[in-house]
């Protein structure tokens, strides 16, 4: 059983302030987990029963001042389990952590693309998260079937500036008694504005109703869906990815690698990695995630592709990883940092690291057997793995950093193999530059 000691910590290091620094017009915060433009779009709310150390109530997460909000007293265990039709980790679980999205706080940015940055950011976090609950000894799943509207009302969410994306189950009780339903009646909180002036780009409302469950039955349902997606047989010479010995494994703990990560700036572009560090951030990072829409265990929707640069062991090219082989296949030998460079927005950060990550997914196969809300698990799927692949790069003192794309110009590099797919992330490894103090 979590207690606030535990729900601190996990809260802490997903979405805390770890970082701060000083510029001529204040101060810049920065938070565990990487989000895009430090923008920081994802909320984090907690619903628990009586918990030493904490009432059962509705909380949010404040964390300027690390703390709770209480917004209902009271245990609403139950509605949560009844909006996700009674799964077994939320009917089982003695918290649970909700993460909404605030389209505004990333939209004034980046506009409508904001809705898949709510799926890069929140993964991001939740690779965090799970981690963290791992190394407590607390069991974590990402559920992402639940009635949207019923879990809105319960945190009282304006839901043209801020939704639910999804419910994160922390520990399990042995018995699965649950209280009664409650009311959630309107509290009508006042809250701050953002801006004196909001712009509403309707494509994400439209794409969030679009992607809604209404219905217990209706989330039963989606969730009843699975799929397998392998791999077609591979055509191309092949690289064996084995994981290190034991004794060669980075030994920081989670709370070290959190608290030194931080998205690479400038990369060195005279030096590498080793094939056992890539091999290592691949074992870790596709192990599979525990998540309602992901069955059987350990199934992925995304593939991962990479443009080697700079990897002791491999030629630089480009390949497609086979999860199943635990191999890379070499699609086109070459020196691509040109390319890499143009893909990423003409930025020079993929051009320098050591290796660049593409995430690539069958869209119309995937919303063909999962509905619109598939386009949800894909995006969400990609943050997460994004971030476990952050927390392995940082772990071995490495650096990396989320950049956006080319969509179809990326899908063209990698064809004909990625040939139907869509792009949906990006992410560069390498070693920091260090720049000598002027």
């Amino acid at each position: 059983m979590p207690d606030l000691h535990d729900l601190a910590r996990i809260l802490y290091f997903s979405a805390g302030i770890t970082k701060q620094r000083a510029h001529p017009g204040g101060e810049i915060y920065f938070r565990a987990a990487a989000c895009t433009g430090a923008l920081y779009e994802i909320e984090l709310y907690v619903v628990t029963g009586d918990l030493a150390g904490l009432d059962a109530g509705v909380y949010h997460f404040n964390p300027a001042d690390l703390s709770l909000r209480l917004l209902r007293k009271g245990d609403f265990c139950r509605n949560l389990a009844q909006a996700t039709a009674m799964e077994p980790a939320v009917a089982h679980a003695p918290a649970m952590i909700i993460c909404t999205g605030t389209y505004w706080r990333n939209a004034w940015k980046y506009q409508a693309r904001t809705y898949r940055h709510f799926g890069w950011d929140n993964g991001t976090l939740l690779a965090n998260m799970l981690a963290v609950s791992a190394a407590s000894g607390l069991p974590a799943e990402i559920v992402l079937g639940f009635v949207d509207g019923e879990v809105n009302r319960l945190l009282d969410l304006d839901t043209r500036c801020e939704v639910s994306l999804c419910l994160v189950p922390i520990g399990r009780k042995s018995e699965s008694s649950l209280p009664a339903l409650r009311e959630a009646l309107v509290l009508g909180l006042e809250t701050i504005p953002l801006s004196e002036c909001e712009v509403e780009y309707p494509a994400m409302l439209e794409m969030h109703d679009a992607s809604s469950l209404e219905s217990e039955e209706e989330v039963a349902q989606w969730r009843g869906k699975q799929q397998v997606f392998l791999s077609s047989a591979p055509a191309g010479e092949e690289v064996q990815l084995e994981r290190p010995p034991e004794e060669e494994q980075p030994m920081d703990t989670i709370e070290q690698v959190i608290l030194r990560r931080g998205s690479t700036r400038t990369f060195d572009e005279t030096a590498s990695i080793t094939l056992a560090q890539l091999s290592t951030i691949f074992d870790y990072a596709t192990r599979g995630l525990p998540a309602d829409f992901l069955k059987p265990p350990g199934a992925q929707f995304n593939d991962l592709y990479l443009i080697v640069h700079s990897v002791q062991g491999l030629k630089p090219g480009a390949y497609f990883f086979r999860r199943e082989q635990n191999t890379l296949e070499l699609l086109k030998a070459g020196e691509f940092r040109a390319e890499a460079h143009h893909l990423g927005l003409e930025q020079e950060l993929p051009a320098d690291a050591c290796v660049d990550i593409f995430f690539l997914a069958d869209l119309k196969r995937l919303l063909e057997q999962y509905g619109n809300r598939g386009y949800r698990a894909v995006q969400l799927e990609a943050g997460a793995i994004g971030g476990r692949i952050y927390l392995a790069a940082y772990a071995q003192h490495l650096g990396a950093t989320g950049l956006t794309f080319f969509d179809d110009d990326v899908i063209n590099f990698f064809s004909p193999h990625a040939r139907d797919k869509s792009a949906i992330f990006l992410l560069a490894i390498g070693k920091p530059l260090k720049r000598k103090p002027q």
